[in-house]
């Protein structure tokens, strides 16, 4: 539309222009070639719709105005991540970290200037810790609204708490020392992530695996038709099927709680520099690595004014991949109770549809399937951005990572959705049944192999003929049989075989689906395996 000609509201190409019928247009009057305003907006020419009134404190942060769900709707089933993964649980690790390093600073004996802490001085230091709360971090941020800087105001914040200690009050200095922002913050952040996933995560992931598994034991011995490509396929039992994604899932658990979270305290490039100037004799890595190793986490060596964040990626990408095998598994379910395979207990007062009384819909698992797309979509750009930074460093990674929050919260509430279809599930064994009676072409598989072993010509071909694309019952199928040159017994065998009992070794597959969980986890079954440190 900015182009070379001057146009007015009537010579708008409004062939090319495909937009509602009531979009109104505001045109400048005064277009030149290099300057083109042009305003756009939607209204109802049919009826007057009220604005949304928005008066005072009304729209202060509640459940109702909260623009993420996860702080509004859902926030009963995401709650147990606040403590880690809000912004008082940033804060809260941030001064974990700057207490922890001047207790560190105070056992180096090079450090003449922080002497050796007496334990009642110690034990200060130890109750700020313990003792933090929502106003502290609350002040922090009342500090920050001067200083403009996160981080500064944490070690503002320790000075002004401390000063009135006479012991630490001779130190105060040496808060924050030699140290840049990401020193403090991404230890922080790998101590946010390690609490979240081994206190919040984890053991919903393991509840998840260990109901599949029950489920899978529960009908191991339930057969059930297979559909490949969405066709009648060799029978399997329903069971089994839920035993697959036990093991799945147990695999990506193991791979997750087997990511070293990493961090580092090099100063302001990652070579020391500050430290070595103000103390030229002191081991400065090994010191760092000692701090950091104290923490629970594993020490990067190599890194810029950033710890590289790879752990990050790996550790996101192996929760996409839990979720991925998860919508797998809802989509699957979700697919056997519109086959009739599953029902759904229903709860008093719940209403499936509002215009059609009789629906009682799969919505946990749906519920689920969308959480898990809106998770990995977070989680995927956290793994692909959070590894690239310019030169020695630059920003773009401290917004993101406040939103690690978010594909946790997101993956956490689809977890709770699927467990809680799962407890609504009641297998309808009549229908499972008709089906397999409705298929008795898949016992053609089984025909034309033993045809094999015994040197029958043509085996394949002639059950081709047989059963595709024709109708076939148990009679067809038993005339069939009747007429191969088989040994007796192998006949006779044939013959006793019916869609319901052809089922291989699906039964003791998720019978054992326990083993195989330990097996994968290489410990005891739904033990919970904290992430490495």
């Amino acid at each position: 539309l900015c182009g070379s000609v001057r146009f007015g509201e009537s010579d708008l190409p409004s062939s090319n222009l495909h937009l509602p019928s009531n979009a109104s247009f505001q045109i400048s009057s005064s277009i030149s070639r290099r300057d083109c305003t042009f305003k756009a907006t939607l209204k109802d020419t049919n009826t007057s719709t009220p604005m949304v009134k928005m008066s005072g404190n009304e729209f202060e942060l509640s459940s109702l105005t909260a623009l993420s769900p996860l702080d509004g709707r859902y926030w009963s089933k995401v709650k147990d991540l606040a403590p880690y993964m809000s912004e008082y649980g940033l804060i809260y690790f941030r001064v974990l970290v700057e207490i922890k390093w001047l207790l560190k600073l105070s056992q180096i004996p090079q450090v003449t200037e922080v002497p050796s802490f007496s334990e009642e001085a110690r034990s200060y230091l130890q109750g700020v810790m313990d003792d933090f709360s929502m106003n502290d971090a609350l002040e922090i941020k009342n500090i920050e609204r001067v200083t403009n800087h996160d981080v500064k105001a944490v070690e503002y914040f320790l000075k002004q708490k401390c000063q009135s200690h006479p012991e630490i009050a001779e130190v105060l200095e040496f808060f924050h020392f030699a140290c840049t922002s990401e020193d403090i913050n991404n230890l922080a952040h790998a101590l946010m992530l390690k609490e979240a996933m081994n206190t919040a995560i984890f053991p919903v992931m393991d509840e998840l695996i260990k109901a599949i598994c029950n489920t899978a034991k529960d009908h191991a011995h339930i057969p059930m038709l297979s559909r490949t490509h969405g066709q009648p396929a060799s029978p399997t039992t329903l069971g089994k099927e839920m035993a697959v994604f036990a093991v799945r899932l147990s695999r990506e658990r193991r791979d997750m709680s087997q990511v070293e979270l990493m961090g580092k305290l090099a100063g302001a490039v990652g070579n020391y520099n500050a430290h070595l100037v103000a103390y030229p004799d002191v081991k400065w890595p090994q010191i760092a690595e000692d701090f950091v190793k104290s923490l629970g986490l594993s020490f990067n060596p190599y890194v810029t004014q950033i710890e590289t964040h790879d752990y990050m990626a790996k550790l996101f990408h192996a929760i996409i991949q839990f979720n991925n095998i998860l919508i797998d598994f809802d989509r699957d379910v979700w697919g056997y109770i519109s086959l009739g395979y599953f029902k759904q207990t229903t709860k008093a007062g719940e209403i499936g549809s509002s215009t059609m009384p009789h629906k009682v819909n799969p919505i946990d698992f749906e519920n689920s399937e969308g959480n898990l797309g809106v998770a990995n979509g977070g989680l995927s750009h956290l793994s692909t951005k959070l590894p690239i930074s310019r030169w020695q460093r630059d920003l773009t990674d401290s917004t993101v990572l406040r939103n690690m929050g978010v594909g946790l919260g997101h993956s956490i509430l689809a977890y709770k959705s699927t467990l809680q279809g799962i407890t609504k599930l009641q297998v309808n064994e009549a229908r499972l049944s008709e089906d397999l009676n409705q298929s008795w072409e898949v016992l053609a598989e089984p025909i034309q192999t033993v045809m094999r072993r015994y040197g029958v010509p043509e085996p394949y071909e002639k059950l081709k003929e047989l059963t595709r694309g024709r109708a076939v019952t148990k009679e067809s199928i038993t005339q069939f049989i009747e007429g191969l040159e088989l040994p007796k017994e192998a006949k006779s065998n044939l013959l006793k075989l019916t869609p319901h009992t052809y089922v291989g070794a699906a039964v003791e597959l998720a019978r054992t689906v326990d083993i195989a969980v330990n097996l994968v986890n290489g410990t005891k079954v739904f033990e919970t395996q904290s992430v490495k440190s």
